[in-house]
């Protein structure tokens, strides 16, 4: 009896943890309408074997555009820098005080964010090219130091402007200037 006892024990504790597992939803693994041109965007091709300078290069345009590195491991062709700035909107204060006063709410504001930036180099056509991609992300934190946000940034003026000021430290590199 005891025996009997036990095992339908196990059963339903099985029963009760297989109904506990998760399944992750197919839409999470399909890529979005618009990933191969965001790649694409994000990823440009230069004209040089020496990955390691384009690196440097790299993360001295980053350090130009304000951002500070935080992490860099040049063997693998990885740089992730970050900088602060102010979050704070007109709009939402005016939503908060306007709650605040219908409803005797508060209501969260965001107030301050940090853009990541993470760039990655690789060899690419047998060596003879290097193919930087860099990703832009924003993390924003409300008035309750609370992560509100976390999105990328696919404007495309951004990474234009990135990889412009890249390209012209790659140039004046080769030139030595």
């Amino acid at each position: 009896m005891g025996i009997l006892r036990v095992a339908g024990m196990v059963g339903i504790c099985a029963s009760l943890l297989g109904a506990c597992t998760q399944t992750i939803p197919p839409e999470a693994l399909q890529l979005s309408a618009t990933s191969l041109q965001d790649r694409q965007m994000q990823t440009r091709r230069f004209d040089t074997k020496d990955e390691e300078k384009l690196q440097r290069a790299s993360a001295q345009v980053l350090q130009d555009l304000g951002f500070q590195i935080d992490e860099s491991e040049t063997r693998l062709g990885v740089i992730v820098a970050s900088k602060s700035r102010d979050a704070t909107e007109t709009g939402q204060i005016i939503g908060s005080i306007v709650v605040a006063l219908v409803f005797g709410v508060h209501m969260p504001t965001d107030k301050h964010q940090k853009i990541r930036a993470s760039l990655v180099t690789r060899p690419v056509d047998n060596g003879s090219d290097v193919a930087v991609r860099i990703t832009f992300q924003r993390l924003v934190w409300n008035t309750q130091n609370n992560l509100s946000k976390i999105e990328g940034i696919n404007d495309p003026k951004i990474y234009q402007e990135f990889f412009e000021k890249l390209s012209q430290s790659v140039f004046l590199t080769a030139q030595d200037v």
